[in-house]
């Protein structure tokens, strides 16, 4: 009995620590929001969602879609390892089907990386923690515009004067202060030209206030509001650091356990959907697909996600044809 309780203190660590971690995204690019067992995850609406710390093997999962006039979809999801129910890195994609109708599919499952490091354009909750509100917008400078427009007429305007005579020439200066602008009215008085000049300027200043605001909502992947996120970039921008030794063996040995083609295809891509690979990572990742069309189609997705794409050329060393290494070299031209 003593040694009974041993073992299950032993394996409650195991029980109490294992999380999963949950990913939905839009196939076609809908922003959503995700509720998992009846709470809202996100109040902005997102196309690519990641949900870690999961610890029960089943979720009640609802998607509502930004744009109304689309149904809401419901499914219960387990986050676990379809062939061991071991915790596991879940992922699903919200998929259009033919006849127009949408649903939510089976992706993929991978190991939980140690450490997960999100695409810029996915949106990161950890699950219990309370849901950020949406922050207020950003206001942002204010520009002010003087516009001076001057008028010559011969008349004059009231209002306060300041008068200047000079001898000599008999010119006579007065400055009126009015209540639109500032009035200088100028009298010359000629005795060689036997006449006299009036000219009146009429100065207004006007003064536009322009204020600017940003819409800057706050939210980013570092716990689902820290930083903003940027416009989707192009992927494989965010790629600084390869996969580590230890979550890439756990990876290759994930696409190994696939028993297709297809499913080792699926699977290769979603975890590089969610991580970054050296040249000779892909390469391994290549040599484990039996099919030519296999590694070129894998190969020509992953050199986005490269962090040393100067050695890319290696990669065309795993092909058995020199059409598929043109081929590659034609994908990599054009991006």
């Amino acid at each position: 009995m003593r040694s009974f309780l041993v073992m299950l203190l032993a394996m409650a660590p195991m029980s109490l620590f294992a999380q999963s971690a949950l990913t939905i995204f839009s196939e076609d690019g809908y922003k959503f929001y995700l509720v998992l067992n009846g709470q809202r995850q996100n109040t902005i609406p997102m196309t690519n969602i990641h949900i870690d710390g999961l610890m029960q093997p089943n979720y009640a999962v609802k998607i509502i879609f930004e744009d109304a006039t689309k149904p809401e979809l419901s499914k219960n999801i387990p986050v676990v390892d379809p062939g061991t129910s071991a915790p596991a890195d879940v992922t699903y994609k919200i998929k259009t089907q033919k006849d127009g109708d949408m649903k939510i599919r089976f992706f993929s499952a991978t190991p939980v990386p140690p450490n997960y490091v999100a695409p810029p354009d996915m949106y990161v909750m950890h699950y219990g923690q309370p849901v950020p509100p949406p922050p207020p917008p950003v206001q942002g400078g204010t520009t002010v515009t003087q516009t001076t427009v001057t008028q010559t007429s011969g008349g004059s305007m009231q209002g306060g004067n300041m008068s200047m005579n000079v001898g000599g020439m008999g010119a006579n200066v007065n400055v009126g202060v009015g209540g639109a602008g500032v009035n200088m009215n100028i009298n010359i008085n000629d005795d060689m030209m036997g006449g006299s000049a009036s000219t009146t300027s009429h100065t207004v200043t006007r003064t536009t206030t322009t204020t600017t605001t940003s819409g800057d909502m706050g939210y980013g992947n570092n716990g689902g509001y820290n930083t903003p996120p940027p416009a989707p970039p192009a992927r494989g921008s965010g790629c600084g650091y390869a996969m580590d030794g230890g979550s890439f063996r756990s990876a290759k040995e994930t696409i190994n356990k696939a028993s297709f083609e297809d499913t080792k295809l699926s699977t290769a891509k979603s975890i590089l959907s969610s991580n970054c690979m050296t040249s000779d990572q892909i390469m391994q990742v290549c040599n484990t697909f039996s099919f030519e069309a296999s590694k070129l189609e894998f190969a020509k997705y992953a050199y986005d996600r490269c962090t040393d794409k100067g050695n890319y050329f290696k990669v065309g060393n795993v092909f058995s044809f020199d059409a598929s290494r043109t081929e590659l070299n034609e994908h990599i031209s054009g991006n």
